[in-house]
């Protein structure tokens, strides 16, 4: 019996330590290196510094990825609905032209970047990539207010905007 609640207890330390939120980017994090449209690189860190003094909505997406897709009218609705933000868009699509025609075809509007070192580089590895789509949202300052949210009406993101 002890060993059961043991356990019990164990796990559960374990799953909380793992969805922790974080409210500020790491250094590893900020210098992951993504690619822009024009074909450019450019570090994390310098996509936040572009958006400075605004509240900023990050999705990362795929263009493979069913639940993306299927999630993108209410995604444009949310952004009608909340213009006042800035949307920048993460893609973990296997290639660039994957990427690029996905954006095209979807029609999704917002700065758009690659994630050439993946779910399992620094910037995906901060995130704790376990989902995709996995929203977030940064105020204006640069904190982290909502770390984790996989639904436009999750209910951290409508607090967040009250």
């Amino acid at each position: 019996m002890k060993k059961i609640i043991l356990l019990f207890i164990f796990s559960n330390t374990l799953i909380n330590c793992q969805s922790a939120p974080k409210t500020t980017f790491s250094e590893v994090a900020l210098n992951d290196k993504l690619e822009q449209m024009d074909g450019a690189s450019v570090d994390f860190a310098a996509i936040l510094e572009k958006h400075s003094g605004k509240p900023l909505f990050i999705d990362v997406w795929a263009s493979w990825c069913r639940d993306c897709i299927e999630g993108l009218p209410k995604l444009k609705a949310f952004q009608a609905d909340h213009q006042g933000m800035v949307y920048v868009f993460l893609s973990l699509d296997k290639t660039v032209k994957a990427w690029k025609k996905g954006v095209e075809r979807y029609e999704i509007k917002g700065d758009h970047y690659f994630m050439s070192s993946g779910r399992k580089g620094p910037l995906g590895s901060f995130l704790d990539l376990d989902w995709i789509p996995r929203f977030l949202i940064v105020n204006p300052d640069g904190k982290i207010e909502v770390f984790r949210a996989i639904e436009t009406t999750d209910i951290n993101l409508l607090n967040y905007l009250k």
